[in-house]
């Protein structure tokens, strides 16, 4: 049996990343609006995998018979200057959940609780990745001189982030 607040924890990470999932298909929605097929593409990718990361989640608690509540999931941002600003507003939000994901990870550690410890460790790998591909991200567009400008800068990364797979 799971100590209450690793429950709480987790059914707080189940909600997480139903919103992130959300956040990503309004990235998403976004850049289907602004003509950037490769950009709606690649945020579509990551919608579905954060998908994945609740299912995941839901299981575990499932499995360790703690009851998942899903709340109300607050309606995502919708207005991006332009595509680094959608960038760098979905690199600041997988900022966010790794120190989540960080957060139960110490939890569990410190409450000996190994096995959700040892389940969350899947979570601190993925987030390690998620951050390594958006610097990668931001590192291409710093080396195109690619600020957000429409033109061929905006071009070439609309078609690199085609290119990224999402779905791992």
């Amino acid at each position: 049996m799971l100590k209450p607040e690793i429950a709480k924890l987790l059914n707080k990470q189940v909600n997480a990343e139903f919103y992130a999932s959300n956040v990503y298909l309004q990235l998403s929605a976004w850049a289907e609006d602004a003509g950037l097929e490769g950009s709606a593409k690649f945020f579509r990718g990551h919608s579905l995998e954060e998908r994945t990361h609740m299912d995941k989640i839901f299981d575990y608690m499932c499995e360790c018979n703690l009851s998942v509540t899903i709340e109300q999931i607050d309606a995502p941002p919708n207005n991006y200057a332009n595509l680094m600003d959608a960038i760098n507003a979905a690199y600041q939000h997988e900022v966010k959940v790794t120190a989540m994901i960080n957060h139960i990870a110490k939890t569990a550690f410190e409450l000996q609780d190994y096995t959700t410890f040892n389940f969350i460790e899947w979570f601190i790998a993925e987030q390690h990745e998620e951050e390594v591909l958006f610097g990668k991200i931001l590192n291409k567009a710093e080396m195109l001189g690619f600020t957000g400008q429409t033109g061929q800068q905006l071009h070439i990364m609309d078609t690199y982030l085609k290119f990224i797979d999402s779905g791992k």
